[in-house]
């Protein structure tokens, strides 16, 4: 610490930054003001594509670790779900204009699979997931992910030298190999040996954007009914009673509305990601009960090309119900000319860390593809289509006014 201390006095790193005035035009604030009911965007949005080159792009001017690792410097209650940990490292990252994005750094090779003896709440967290996670968000039309881009993070220059976090400083250091590594301050699991390491100064990651703060557009953090066990050996009730749904849809606020139908667009979205770990969800509030679901922290999605879980289907295959127009995005990209595919290849070349995913993992999409339309089929041939086809082609009237605005 005191090494650190003093390279940061040697090029003046701990003078205060001046004061920068906030511009009206900045792609964060824009992004912000751009939220509708609808979702984080609108579609073949400019404002997006400006703020996913700025944080390709832009300096960072500060870096500090997220607030749920700083909870576990003084507290971890792992009775419902594992913490974050040194394995589980993530930083935010901010730049100009008052941007913010949430690092996280290549923890596992692309090619590599998630070894099958692994519980889905021990998994790695892959900086690669994150990012495709948002691409496909977007094919499907969801836009319920933030946008997020990958990065080649220069560590020492746009961490170590300009955190004002000691203790991020303090676990910086070199390994045998000359590079630069740094891990995780935590309880437990929080080691040299669970570092990451540029090479020698450069480390992959993704970045995603950050949402408006709570105080400006306040958000709820709900439970999934399908939540799984936490445990190595218990059991939710939904992987026991096949007539659980029935159950569900007597809870408010599942017994009316779009919220069900949000739940079996967030399953149909981490069955195609193969992402396990959906314990809560998050809604503005400022939308009411039918706003749609953010599906955040995607990282361990993409674990497992050779493995469907089709289990993480069970709010389709066990309520029977679709909206129309996700029912019918999915079968286009069923169709030839449009495959899943290859529309997510084409679009993961934008990334600047392209290839994003392997090829076994992109055609692993086209094959869960037809796993969801087939569970929409058999739930057809049982109830009809008129009881499983929810028509939303027609969106209710949004009251007014309809965006996330700050209110200074």
């Amino acid at each position: 610490s005191r090494r650190h201390k003093l390279y940061r006095e040697e090029l003046n790193l701990t003078s205060p930054a001046a004061l920068l005035p906030l511009r009206p035009e900045a792609s964060w604030l824009q992004f912000h003001l751009g939220i509708t009911r609808d979702g984080l965007y609108p579609r073949s949005s400019p404002t997006v594509n400006r703020l996913l080159r700025d944080m390709q792009d832009l300096t960072t001017v500060s870096a500090d670790y997220s607030q749920d690792e700083k909870a576990l410097l003084g507290a971890c209650d792992c009775s419902q779900i594992v913490k974050p940990s040194g394995v589980h490292l993530k930083l935010v990252l901010r730049f100009q204009d008052f941007g913010k994005a949430m690092f996280k750094p290549m923890r596992q090779k692309r090619e590599e699979e998630t070894p099958e003896d692994f519980f889905y709440f021990v998994d790695f967290q892959r900086h690669n997931a994150e990012i495709a996670a948002f691409h496909l968000d977007r094919i499907l039309d969801f836009r319920r992910v933030p946008p997020t881009v990958g990065r080649l993070i220069n560590v020492t220059k746009e961490i170590l030298e300009v955190t004002k976090n000691e203790i991020l400083q303090s676990v910086f250091f070199v390994s045998p190999a000359s590079n630069v590594c740094f891990f995780a301050k935590c309880p437990y699991m929080c080691k040299t040996e669970y570092a990451v390491c540029g090479n020698p100064h450069l480390l992959e990651g993704s970045l995603s954007a950050f949402l408006p703060s709570l105080n400006l557009a306040p958000r709820l953090s709900i439970p999934n009914p399908w939540i799984r066990s936490y445990s190595f050996d218990g059991k939710e009730e939904w992987e026991v009673n096949p007539l659980y749904c029935n159950t569900v849809r007597e809870i408010y606020p599942y017994s009316n509305g779009n919220r069900l139908l949000n739940i079996v667009d967030m399953a149909i979205f981490d069955f195609l990601i193969g992402n396990m770990d959906r314990h809560h969800y998050e809604m503005f509030t400022k939308f009411g009960d039918d706003g749609f679901l953010l599906h955040l922290d995607n990282a361990r999605g993409f674990g497992r090309h050779s493995h469907d879980e089709t289990s993480i289907l069970a709010p389709l295959s066990q309520c029977c119900i679709i909206k129309r127009t996700t029912l019918l995005r999915l079968q286009l990209l069923a169709e030839p000319e449009y495959r899943l595919s290859d529309v997510m290849r084409e679009s993961l070349l934008q990334d600047p860390l392209a290839p994003v995913l392997t090829e076994p993992h992109l055609l692993a999409l086209d094959r869960r593809l037809q796993l969801i339309l087939k569970a929409v089929r058999k739930c057809i041939d049982t109830y009809g289509e008129a009881k499983v086809v929810a028509n939303d082609t027609t969106p209710p009237e949004a009251p007014a006014p309809d965006r996330v605005k700050p209110t200074t």
